[in-house]
Parts: C-alpha cells; structure tokens; sequence
C-alpha cells in the first residue's frame, strides 16, 4: 500500500509548535495530507526556527531542530489578534478536518480557538490538543520537567551519580503518538457517525503510561527503581556493556538462560554454566558484579568483528554501541530519511515519522 498519498484528502490546521503537537503535524503530511502549520508573525514563527546549535550554518533560515518536525508542511505567519488573520484562519477551518493545538485552555478561549468555538464553525472537525497536566492545569509543560514528575528522571543515570535528562524530548514524543492514536480513533469515528469529537492527551499522563514494566515493579513488587546505568532490574546480563580488544563497546541483551548459555560458549566461558551463582537469571541478578568481571575478562581478549559474529551464528543477542554518523552511514537508516529544501533553497534532511508499512495481500 502506498502511504504517501493515503490521507490526500485530509486537510490539517496545525496551531502547536515546539516538538510533540508539530511531529504529529508531520506524520500526516508524510501521509499525504495537506498540512497548513499557523505561525505567530509577532514572534517570527515558531520558536525552534531559532534553536540553532553554534555548528549551523548561519545562513541557513531555520535551525535543524525545527526542520525535524516541519516536514512537507505549508507555513502561514498570522497575528491572531488581528482581525483580518484571524480571518484567514477561520476560512481555513471551515474547510479543515483536523486541528491540532497545544494552547492552554485559558489561552484557546481567549483567542476563540477552544473546542467549543471551533466547531461553531465546522461542527465535523476533529480537535487535537497537547497540554503538560489536562485542560484544567494551566502549568506550563516542559519535556525535562515531565521527566523529573514522572520518575524518569529519578531512575536514568549511572549508580551513585545524579540524575540524567533522556537526550531526546522523549514526553514531548510519547505525548504525540498517544495524540496521533487518539486522532485515527476519532477519524475512524466520523467515518462512521459523521460526527467531529475532541482527542486530548496530556505530557504527564504520556510518561506514566510509558513506564510499563517499571511501575508494574513498584506496584506490585515494592521495588523503588534506582539508577543503574544502562543495566536492566529484572535481567542479567542485558543493558550490561563489554569492551573488546580492539576497544569496541558491545551491549548486552541475553533475555534466557539458554542465550546466557550460548554468550558463554562465544566467550570461551563453559564452565561457568554449573556455576551457582550463574545457572539462573536470578542468581545472575544477585551476583552481577562478579559476572561482568568475569565476561570483561573475557570479552577482552577478542576482536570486536569475531565476537558479534560469533553470536550471530549462534543467535546470541548483542549489538555494537554506534554513534549517529555510523547509524546514518547504515543503508537501511537511509531509508528513513527525507529530503526537502529549506525556504533558502538549502539542502535538508529529516527523519521520518512513519516508520510502519501496511500491505495488502
């Protein structure tokens, strides 16, 4: 099924900026749809244009930030407080099928752009909206605030060390596809009835459904989790890293005991599986440190090259540590860009959103 073009009849007004409600602007645009993203001409657009790093090209006329989520949109600047753009916006309302937004409520009824005076004019509309704590909570929402207020923060670091920020707005990103989730029911829904409806998600609620088997272990094991760098709480050896000879850093993911046991094998280490303190996952758990010593002796003594190929043929679970130039150097993650021209006529490229397919037999 070609993607592209399945929502080219889909007419989007994206009032949000920043990161979660603009990525969910561009999922659809990747889909097809006709994404027309609303400017604040008093600011000269949305506020990431400006977020350039001290490595961009000056000439440039957005930053990288902002072309990461702006794709294949069409950018209108309008004063909302002017009565002749706020003109210009209702006429592409009544037309619209979606609007996405991330006002605050108190800020959406004061410029008359909440729910409830939207589909005055298009009583079909879907309206998506972003908000940190709900409609009724006018905080302000930042991606690394919600990480601190809903535990992720409390949890990422190294073991003795303070805390560290995810190096991506991963609750601005979480909050968008709950939001996109949200927005396919609500199409789904006037396919059916014909009716428009409001699809809200929140930055807070987002993090905490993103805790999964973490809260399941506060909830039901009274288990407070504690920075442990990369290392998993229930599994060992997973998230735990081995140096190689050649000083390449390879993380580990052994999820059973007979992938614990085939490791062993690569690692020229067989006699450790009668080893009590290594026979069993949970055992592995409790003697941690001493089985890292173990596999990093190991571990040191073979190339890099050998070993991962060594777990592969045996379907060993490992995977090298890469940094982005060698992930985009990699010809499936070329794949997943995109190409566009920024309002210059500079050379851009993003990430997709869409990272699905959808075949029909």
């Amino acid at each position: 099924m070609n993607l592209s073009n399945f929502f080219k009849d889909l007419k989007v007004i994206e009032l949000a900026s920043v990161l979660a409600g603009p990525s969910v602007g561009m999922f659809f645009a990747e889909l097809g749809a006709t994404v027309i993203k609303i400017e604040n001409k008093t600011t000269n657009g949305d506020v990431t244009r400006k977020w350039k790093m001290p490595s961009e090209d000056a000439a440039a006329s957005d930053s990288a930030y902002y072309h990461s989520i702006n794709w294949g949109k069409k950018s209108v600047l309008l004063d909302l407080s002017n009565k002749e753009d706020f003109e210009i916006l209702t006429n592409y309302l009544r037309s619209a099928d979606l609007v996405i937004s991330n006002f605050k409520a108190a800020s959406a009824k004061k410029l008359g752009l909440d729910y409830s005076a939207i589909r005055s004019i298009n009583s079909a509309i879907i309206y998506a909206n972003i908000s940190a704590y709900g409609s009724e909570d006018n905080r302000p929402g930042f991606d690394v605030l919600m990480q601190a207020e809903t535990g992720w923060l409390s949890m990422n670091g190294e073991a003795g060390r303070g805390p560290v920020k995810l190096p991506v707005a991963l609750m601005d990103v979480l909050t968008a596809h709950q939001l996109k989730e949200g927005i396919l029911i609500a199409l789904l829904h006037r396919e059916r009835t014909g009716e428009g409806s409001e699809v809200q998600a929140t930055l807070y609620d987002s993090g905490v459904a993103s805790l999964v088997n973490q809260a399941s272990n506060w909830l039901n094991a009274g288990h407070l989790p504690k920075r442990m760098g990369s290392q998993h709480p229930n599994i060992a050896p997973y998230g735990d890293i081995l140096l190689t000879k050649d000083k390449v850093e390879i993380i580990l993911s052994t999820g059973t005991d007979a992938q614990f046991e085939r490791l062993l094998e690569v690692l020229d280490l067989t006699k450790l599986k009668t080893d009590q303190r290594f026979n069993k996952n949970a055992a592995r758990l409790s003697n941690r440190f001493e089985l890292m010593t173990a596999l990093n002796k190991a571990a040191e003594k073979i190339i890099a090259k050998d070993f991962l190929s060594a777990c592969e043929q045996l379907g060993v679970p490992v995977a090298p540590i890469r940094n982005l130039q060698m992930v985009f150097e990699d010809p499936r993650t070329k794949e997943m860009l995109l190409d566009a021209v920024d309002e210059k006529g500079h050379a851009v490229q993003v990430v997709r959103s869409v990272a699905f397919t959808v075949s029909v037999y």
